[in-house]
C-alpha cells in the first residue's frame, strides 16, 4: 500500500514505537509504517524531522515517498543501501519521516504501509 493512502485522512493519534510507526485515523481506520525484518538485512527509522503531533486533528494534505539506493563498498556483509523519505504534510506543518535499510541485495530496503 502507497503512503498516498493517507492522504485526506485525519488522525487522532500517531505513535512512534521503535522503528514502526501507527496512524490511528477518525474514520476508524488505522496504518502501520514499519519494515519486517528478515535476514541479511536490516531497516531501522534514522530520523524523524518535524513533530508528529502536526499530524493529528487536520487531514493530511500530502503524502510522498522518495528514496535513494546504492552499493556498500568494502562491507562483507552489507551490499546495498536505501534511503527512503515518507514526507507527510498538514495544515499545522510537515514531518518526513527517514528510514535507512542495507541488505546483502536480495531484500527490500524499504519500509511498508499497511492497514490494520
Amino acid at each position: 500500500m502507497s503512503i498516498e493512502e493517507l492522504v485526506g485522512k485525519t488522525c487522532n493519534r500517531v505513535k512512534e514505537n521503535g522503528d514502526e510507526i501507527y496512524f490511528y485515523c477518525t474514520d476508524g481506520t488505522s496504518y502501520k509504517l514499519y519494515h519486517d525484518q528478515d535476514c541479511c538485512e536490516v531497516v531501522y527509522i534514522d530520523d524523524i524531522v518535524g513533530d508528529l503531533i502536526d499530524l493529528v486533528g487536520t487531514p493530511i494534505l500530502s503524502a510522498q515517498e522518495r528514496s535513494n539506493e546504492g552499493k556498500i563498498l568494502n562491507n562483507a556483509e552489507y551490499e546495498t543501501f536505501t534511503w527512503t523519505f515518507y514526507r507527510l504534510s498538514t495544515i499545522k506543518g510537515t514531518v518526513v519521516l527517514k528510514f535507512y535499510g542495507t541488505s546483502n541485495g536480495c531484500y527490500s530496503e524499504k519500509a511498508d504501509l499497511i492497514k490494520l
